[in-house]
């Protein structure tokens, strides 16, 4: 007689007539079965992952889902939950429950939909069904859930409805599903706490393998950007053209002609010229690339294997996965600010490339009204932060607006490839601004390696565009402090060559009292500031960098009497702390509304004091500036109340009663003791 969940398992292939589906031992295709042998087991080894019943469903743009299902026949085991009512697939720790995906049949399925989502390149949406069964009375009782896993969530799985039976799979069917599936949207909540487990996760690895690179491989600090780096590239592959690096690749040969680090080098090669990148841009970063994988020790094997393949090995297994969860997030930028101290910077330097984080990336781009339609440069664009968040934005103003799916793809393109564009001097941080846009598929066209105040004069660098001007209508930069007029000299330059638009500059504040002359004058005769906000401490660790953001309507020189907004963020809601060993989970934690503070200070500044809730009259100041560019702070326009109102004089009057009463209770105390 067969088992509850043989006969659970029976009951689902019924329902499943006329449907094409796999069972646990036949291949549903390559990709899916290798990205299921790659992905740990439901018991945290190396076995594989066998779904009970495997299918595609298909939606009416011809777009293939993997759909994971997974059957227990035990009473209760359907699935398991936190106290949030989340999927309990990871512990307190943040290491995965491997005796939750084993146990109930939710989770399972939802451990296969990841890593179908995580070691494929093809498919990034994944259905993922549990069933349980349990015999009462003699009756078999069959539960099901049904989840929706995807990247364009964050990987959260979103719970898609209600259902009694597989019914919904039918192709009668299959479409009012997949409109269920649609309308699972984020809150903005979950996409900041999701974003945040996700950088905190990088945060972790990388730092794990820092100290693996330190204490046991003995790697020099120097190499490590251009390592990691070089490893993510070769680790991407290119769908339908260049296979992604496989661990098996490395065979750790003892030759000048044939080991690790000519195998990854020409990945690499290959990688470019597919991504399309200009061959002098490809050149550059192979021979940057090459001291480390060629010009070094690293592809002698030691015992067998080389240093190249026991960092690759990390790589592939713990980085590689994050971030094809997470393609959305400035990945490099997180990247470079956790191996900051890998990097060879001069102390004198370090202020200078410390890299903005993407909450205020984000909150610049919408303070400089980003939409579809905008062309966004950035002079000293470091990881390229400031792109990606303005790229996001464009992107989904294009998806909100353009109704037409060839249409809406054409706009998309044409934003990654046209509309986006930054420069940077630094060899090793360029190198991170690249990847960083492919990684977010693929804005890199205009990444551009040059000197911005010397060598850079307007235009595009390549393309069907190469020679014509680049008609940036939005600007945003954290520049260089060290730089003349603390930074000020490229804003100067930037803004010269725009004709409207808006800014958005992350400075030191004391740019704006004096200290950034004479640019700060230069730029109001043609330009309007519209707003200073005193910034909370964004930098852990450098406390004495106090930072505004400064707006400006460009083209328009300001007159004197147009009104600024002056407003104190200093109470960003975050509250934050500079362990260099704990992960951002409890570096930055939202203790006060950040989130809402962060859309009110947007709203403010768009559309003004009516807008004021969580801020105070006291935190929100508008007022008049001079033309002599020294007067743009928060301080210099605080107003200190010294009138006397009349309550001050009955207090003052109050306090001197009762002192000369004191006083002639002491006299008489002293004539009685006499």
């Amino acid at each position: 007689m067969s088992s509850v969940e043989e006969q659970i398992e029976d009951w689902a292939k019924i329902h499943l007539n006329n449907i094409k589906y796999y069972t646990k031992t036949e291949k549903i295709n390559d990709e899916i079965e290798n990205a299921l042998k790659s992905a740990p087991s439901k018991r945290g080894g190396k076995g594989t992952n066998y779904p009970d019943i495997k299918l595609f469903i298909q939606t009416k743009e011809m777009k293939k889902i993997p759909v994971m299902i997974e059957v227990k026949g035990t009473k209760g085991s359907l699935i398991k939950t936190n106290t949030e009512n989340e999927i309990d697939n990871v512990t307190k720790e943040g290491k995965p429950n491997y005796t939750n995906i084993n146990k109930y049949a939710v989770n399972g399925a939802i451990h296969y939909a990841n890593a179908i989502i995580n070691y494929t390149e093809s498919y990034k949406d994944v259905i993922a069904i549990g069933i349980n069964g349990y015999k009462e009375t003699d009756a078999l009782k069959v539960e099901l859930k049904v989840y929706f896993v995807s990247t364009r969530n964050y990987s959260i799985p979103k719970e898609i409805g209600k259902y009694t039976d597989l019914s919904f799979l039918q192709p009668e069917n299959i479409n009012d599903f997949i409109e269920n599936i649609k309308q699972l949207d984020l809150t903005p909540e979950e996409i900041e706490q999701k974003s945040k487990e996700y950088e905190n996760d990088i945060e972790t690895k990388l730092k794990e393998l820092n100290q693996k690179m330190q204490d046991d491989l003995k790697i020099s600090v120097g190499s490590r950007v251009e390592l990691i780096s070089g490893m993510i590239m070769a680790g991407l592959g290119v769908k339908d053209k260049v296979e992604p690096l496989e661990i098996v690749d490395l065979k750790s040969e003892n030759s000048e002609r044939s080991n690790d680090g000519i195998t990854i080098i020409n990945k690499i090669d290959s990688f470019l010229y597919e991504r399309n990148l200009p061959e002098e841009k490809k050149k550059m970063i192979i021979n940057d690339l090459s001291r480390v994988f060629i010009y070094s020790d690293l592809w002698k094997p030691i015992n067998g294997e080389s240093k190249l393949k026991t960092v690759y090995i990390f790589v592939k297994n713990n980085i590689m996965p994050i971030f094809t969860s997470a393609k959305h997030l400035d990945f490099t930028g997180k990247l470079f600010n956790v191996l900051n101290t890998w990097v060879d910077i001069p102390d004198s330097d370090r202020n200078d490339v410390v890299l903005t984080p993407r909450y205020v990336t984000e909150l610049m781009a919408k303070l400089a009204k980003v939409d579809m339609n905008s062309y966004v440069w950035d002079y000293a664009t470091g990881s390229a932060g400031f792109l990606i968040s303005s790229m996001k934005l464009m992107i989904n103003d294009a998806k909100n607006r353009i109704k037409s799916p060839k249409e809406l793809n054409e706009k998309i393109k044409e934003i990654k490839y046209t509309q986006l564009l930054g420069i940077e001097k630094r060899a090793d941080i360029y190198m991170l601004a690249v990847l960083n846009m492919i990684l977010m598929g693929d804005g890199s066209s205009n990444i551009i390696h040059k000197d911005s105040l010397k060598e850079y004069d307007g235009r595009y660098e390549q393309g069907t565009l190469n020679g014509k001007p680049f008609p940036a209508n939005v600007f945003l930069l954290n520049p260089p402090y060290s730089a003349d007029g603390k930074g000020f000299i490229f804003v100067e330059k930037a803004l010269s060559r725009m004709k409207e638009g808006r800014a958005a500059i992350l400075i030191q504040e004391n740019a704006g009292s004096g200290n950034g002359l004479p640019y700060t004058k230069r730029i109001l005769e043609n330009n309007t500031l519209l707003a200073s906000i005193h910034m909370a401490n964004i930098f852990n660790g450098k406390a004495t960098v106090q930072t505004a953001i400064y707006v400006f309507d460009i083209g328009k020189p300001h007159k004197k009497e147009q009104i600024v907004k002056f407003i104190n963020f200093s109470n960003d809601g975050y509250t934050r702390q500079n362990r260099k060993k704990s992960g951002q989970d409890v570096n930055l934690k939202n203790t006060d509304h950040a989130i809402e503070r962060y859309n009110e200070l947007v709203n403010l500044v768009l559309y003004g004091r009516s807008y004021l809730n969580l801020y105070t009259e006291e935190e929100y100041i508008e007022d008049t500036i001079s033309l002599d560019g020294n007067d743009w702070t928060f301080s210099q326009h605080m107003k200190v109340d010294i009138e006397p109102k009349e309550c001050d004089y009955e207090n003052t009057v109050k306090e001197y009663l009762s002192w000369k009463i004191a006083e002639l209770i002491k006299e008489g105390d002293k004539n009685d003791s006499i």
